[in-house]
């Protein structure tokens, strides 16, 4: 990477920074504190406005609901995403043209929706909005978003609407991104009001799929989904603890490595 461009990715992360502590920006106080010129500054504000980071506004930028949000997800999707992305890879190896799927939130079920993507008439139930908006823009595949109540920080709807719109379906898999898998405190997440959902998505799958990459490996999370009998297979990292690996194939889970 070039000297330039770290100054400008420097640059950039500072103004993010600002505007998340403060809610918005003026293109002189910006000039002011970084000691730039204000061209550089509005073409700073234009470049994270098209990312998604901000709204341009006269004079400078504000940060709306949406782009908060967008800007924790990008935060979260950027973490391990090389792992991530690896996962989902092995994920859509294992998919059929034609399989109906149930897919719940997280950023490596994000990952999952854009390899399914290069599938062809797969149908998609899922309660992950930005999994939704992804699988959408292919017009081969029929995607169902599951109306309820939504977490608007992390994207994903939830509640007795949902429950009952997933009773209707039967599906190949349920692919589940977790936030905690370990033998004896079985599959957990942080989310309370999600792990009903990713219950009755096992309950309404053939297969239950939990894609985790390593950090999620041997850790509790807040709220218990699950024993890890209930699980079919689990996809994670290369490099992923041995023992533990071979704990959970000892307990009769298919342990596939991206």
């Amino acid at each position: 990477m070039t000297t330039e461009k770290l100054k400008i990715d420097s640059r950039r992360n500072k103004i993010i920074e600002i505007l998340t502590r403060d809610g918005q920006v003026r293109v002189s106080q910006l000039s002011e504190e970084m000691g730039t010129t204000m061209v550089t500054i509005r073409s700073d504000l234009d470049a994270l406005e098209r990312a998604g980071y901000l709204e341009r506004v006269q004079g400078g930028a504000v940060l709306t609901a949406v782009n908060y949000y967008n800007l924790e997800f990008l935060r979260r999707k950027k973490d391990n995403s090389e792992a991530k992305k690896k996962i989902a890879s092995a994920v859509s190896e294992l998919i059929q043209d034609g399989d109906t799927i149930l897919i719940n939130s997280g950023t490596t079920t994000y990952f999952t929706a854009i390899e399914l993507k290069k599938h062809k008439k797969l149908n998609i139930v899922t309660n992950s909005l930005t999994a939704a908006i992804e699988l959408g823009s292919n017009p081969s595949l029929k995607v169902i978003l599951l109306g309820g109540e939504i977490n608007s920080q992390d994207s994903f709807t939830y509640g007795n609407d949902v429950l009952e719109q997933l009773k209707r379906y039967k599906a190949n898999y349920a692919i589940l991104s977790i936030d905690g898998i370990c033998l004896g405190d079985g599959v957990t997440t942080i989310h309370a009001e999600e792990a009903m959902v990713d219950r009755m998505m096992m309950e309404r799958a053939k297969e239950t799929v939990i894609v985790a990459d390593s950090r999620k490996l041997g850790k509790e999370g807040f709220v218990y989904v699950c024993d890890v009998k209930d699980v079919s297979k689990l996809i994670t990292e290369k490099g992923a603890e041995p023992g533990f690996i071979r704990q959970m194939r000892d307990a009769g889970i298919q342990v596939i490595l991206g």
